[in-house]
């Protein structure tokens, strides 16, 4: 395609099932910029399984989830909270095979909310779920539940891109 492809830094030490890198049993995504999106390459193994050979729902909303969060963190640098979510089943979900999760906003509402689009692909550049979220922008007084430490880290990744 020639677009450029920017990793993502992300935090470490954290148990987030989805990026964390200290939860043994989470997926510790990572992600790249590629054009207008942020994407994410994963393999699901067996632990993920729904229907035999198929990924769980649950973990293809987490997917979807996490991209679109990844993208509001890293387009629009602020801390949020998922307000709602739609997900759309397409196709199955196979296990080990190679997934592309991607996300984009598209819709910046004001400065309290925003929207994003989120796809799992196949190798074959297949749709097989579709997500869109709303999220609520949280301002500095929202964020009582999350510690200094975290606060200041984040707003630090903020800075690396």
């Amino acid at each position: 395609m020639g677009e450029i492809i920017e990793n993502i830094p992300k935090l470490k030490g954290y148990n987030c099932f989805a990026c964390g890198t200290t939860n043994p049993i989470g997926l510790n995504l990572t992600f790249y910029r590629r054009g207008e999106y942020v994407c994410s390459d994963i393999k699901l193994g067996k632990n993920y399984e729904g229907w035999e050979n198929m990924a769980h729902g649950g973990i293809i909303s987490t997917l979807l989830d996490e991209v679109m969060g990844w993208t509001v963190i890293y387009f629009k640098k602020v801390f949020f909270v998922t307000r709602g979510m739609n997900v759309k089943y397409i196709r199955p979900v196979p296990l080990h095979r190679l997934l592309t999760v991607k996300g984009k906003i598209t819709e910046e509402e004001n400065c309290h909310s925003c929207k994003a689009l989120g796809i799992i692909q196949d190798d074959g550049g297949n749709i097989l779920a579709r997500g869109e979220a709303a999220f609520a922008i949280l301002s500095e007084a929202d964020l009582h539940l999350v510690s200094d430490k975290l606060k200041e880290e984040m707003k630090d990744l903020f800075g690396k891109f």
